[in-house]
């Protein structure tokens, strides 16, 4: 049955008696509760009276019909750390908690040569009121092109700006880790291996940066042996770690660029019957329940996922999300990284 073929008196109250008991047009009642701003106070405030007297609750089907969208939030994502992916929805999902709106993850293959018809498709059909882009695939200049022809309005998240201010949330990994890096290089420990994430990434490079640039500033040797390949999961930190550790010249320390192949690289040292701390200190990338699961627990950056996902939806849809945004900075781009010191290497 539809919002309106009830009449007043008759069951639930609808969109016509609201308009009849505040003297107002059924237009009018639409847009008061779609937030429109062509409406006067003193009229905002007869709809508002006549809803709560009435106890009338809107049609969200109506409502999406009106609008041409539906209340909801799509995320997209092709990203292999499945936690990475948890706690931004969770950043997501704290943030719409308290309205209609709901929030639709669809992951994507990025190799897959369908991938735009697939996208395409999917924001046709289910006309959402905004998409949040998850990188890798947030780099990808088409895919935004496409929110862009399509009218959908869209959120890029990244490890360094990706867009204008108003579709942007980002994180700042390069300084973060070069801070890092150079807090090991003032400890004396020169012979540093990085594990690098996985090609195709922007993460992995605005890391590795960091990295090479706190051995460029403070004058240091950087060995090119000391580099591993890895892909953000666990067993590439393994291997990798057995690499670099299984030669008579091993690092002192170990940066592995996620929490998941430092907890490899760990792995690998007690293996080798290697102590860390002592033998080898180990760091990572993510600050993920993983980093304070294993043993030693983890020396780690904290990466603020949780944090980016919760100010890219208000930031999205800011009208939707009520008084609280107005503690929200839209403007704001960078949320910032912070070094979480634990067992598996002192920086001090």
């Amino acid at each position: 049955m539809r919002d309106d073929d009830n009449p007043r008196g008759q069951g639930t109250p609808t969109i016509n008696d609201v308009a009849a008991l505040a003297g107002v047009s059924k237009k009018t009642v639409s847009r008061f509760i779609n937030k429109s701003p062509l409406m006067s106070d003193a009229t905002r405030e007869k709809v508002s009276a006549a809803i709560k007297q009435l106890d009338y609750v809107p049609n969200p089907q109506a409502r999406a019909l009106a609008l041409r969208r539906n209340f909801m939030i799509a995320l997209l994502h092709d990203n292999p750390n499945g936690q990475t992916v948890l706690n931004f929805q969770k950043g997501v999902l704290s943030a719409i908690k308290d309205t209609e709106l709901a929030l639709a993850v669809r992951p994507v293959d990025r190799t897959s040569p369908e991938l735009l018809n697939e996208i395409d498709s999917f924001l046709t059909k289910q006309r959402p009121l905004g998409v949040l882009i998850l990188p890798p695939i947030s780099e990808r200049d088409d895919i935004v092109e496409l929110c862009r022809r399509l009218d959908v309005a869209y959120m890029r998240i990244g490890s360094t700006a990706l867009d204008e201010p108003a579709h942007c949330v980002a994180s700042n990994d390069r300084e973060v880790v070069h801070e890092l890096t150079a807090a090991l290089l003032a400890k004396g420990l020169k012979r540093i291996g990085f594990v690098r994430g996985p090609e195709g990434f922007r993460s992995p490079v605005e890391r590795e940066t960091g990295f090479r640039d706190a051995f460029a500033d403070s004058g240091a040797a950087l060995d090119e042996s000391l580099m591993a390949q890895g892909n953000y999961r666990f067993e590439s930190g393994l291997e990798a770690g057995r690499k670099l550790l299984d030669r008579e010249d091993r690092p002192s320390a170990i940066f592995a660029s996620n929490d998941e192949m430092a907890s490899g690289v760990l792995h690998a040292a007690y293996s080798l019957g290697l102590k860390v701390p002592g033998d080898l200190e180990v760091v990572g990338f993510d600050d993920t329940a993983t980093a304070s699961h294993v043993w030693p627990t983890l020396t780690t950056v904290h990466w603020p996922i949780e944090e980016m996902g919760r100010l890219a939806a208000a930031k999205l849809v800011s009208e939707f999300l009520g008084e609280w945004t107005h503690e929200c900075d839209l403007e704001q781009v960078v949320v910032p990284s912070h070094i979480v010191e634990r067992a598996s290497a002192k920086l001090r």
